[in-house]
């Protein structure tokens, strides 16, 4: 079955998916996206994150061609097209085409992409054995030089900081802030367990507020658990009873080494386990029907 791709209005088939060399998406990463997950014949948390590319979108003055309601019937359409019932959602809106001056006014219509495909981020083994980490010496930008509420399509950033750990031979690595202090991963959130509450950092260290993140937390309230968002150094991931990292492909995936360190006792501590059970309960059941 050939891959159909949301192109502005139609399904086409991947390979005639094209966008103009000259729109600002591509020339500047001039544009917002997100990515979104189906499970079991449903968009999990569809609304979350329309509500955040439209923020985003917002943020940098770039009008979304449809309204949420549209853009939930398009995605649904496109999972529907390629017959997807678990799989992973990219939904891209580009400043649309220009020319090649920065300015975004000579850009008239933006541009809609979404892809509904199959992913996996890590082998389903490292849930049950944990991750190993590095710290990467590039930094995580800056708020005050890009919010990071903004979900651009300028990645730079984190594609630096995956190339240090493609080097080093693991698959993510914990970003640090101008500060030196704890921020996210390359494309992860993180937490720690420390006694019987979870520690994670706050948005103005730097972060994308992601939306496996906000649904964590709600099963660790839950569940009893007590959250914590604040700015804290790598050596309390070092000394943490426990880690894990948070996001939309990944899941919630355990962590167990970082920088050589071993975290707890080495292994998915019983905090972690708990919450990827409760968070792979809840994408059974809930979320935007894609199949009537």
């Amino acid at each position: 079955m050939a891959q159909l791709i949301y192109l502005d209005g139609e399904l086409v088939e991947r390979d005639q998916a094209k966008v103009s060399v000259y729109d600002h998406g591509l020339l500047y990463g001039d544009g917002v996206f997100e990515g979104i997950r189906a499970y079991n014949g449903r968009v999990f948390r569809l609304e979350e994150h329309i509500e955040r590319l439209e923020r985003s979108a917002r943020a940098i003055m770039l009008e979304i061609p449809l309204s949420s309601e549209e853009l939930i019937e398009a995605t649904v359409e496109t999972c529907r097209a390629n017959e997807v019932r678990d799989g992973y959602i990219r939904m891209l809106v580009t400043r649309g085409e220009g020319d090649l001056g920065l300015d975004p006014r000579k850009c008239a219509n933006p541009s809609i992409v979404i892809i509904a495909a199959n992913i996996q981020l890590y082998p389903e083994e490292l849930y049950e054995t944990g991750l190993p980490l590095i710290t990467v010496s590039t930094r995580r930008n800056s708020p005050a030089s890009l919010d990071p509420g903004i979900k651009s399509l300028n990645y730079l950033n984190n594609i630096l900081a995956k190339i240090e750990c493609i080097l080093a031979d693991v698959q993510e690595g914990i970003m640090l802030t101008n500060q030196g202090l704890v921020s996210e991963c390359t494309g992860d959130n993180i937490f720690i367990v420390m006694g019987d509450g979870l520690v994670t950092p706050p948005v103005e260290a730097g972060i994308l507020d992601g939306i496996t993140r906000a649904v964590v937390m709600e099963l660790a309230e839950d569940e009893g658990i007590r959250v914590t968002e604040k700015l804290f150094p790598i050596t309390e991931v070092y000394t943490a009873d426990e880690c894990f990292l948070t996001g939309t492909a990944a899941e919630l995936v355990p962590v167990v080494k970082v920088d050589g360190r071993q975290i707890g006792d080495g292994k998915p501590g019983r905090t972690t386990r708990r919450l990827l059970d409760r968070f792979r309960e809840l994408t059974k059941s809930e979320g935007t029907p894609i199949y009537d």
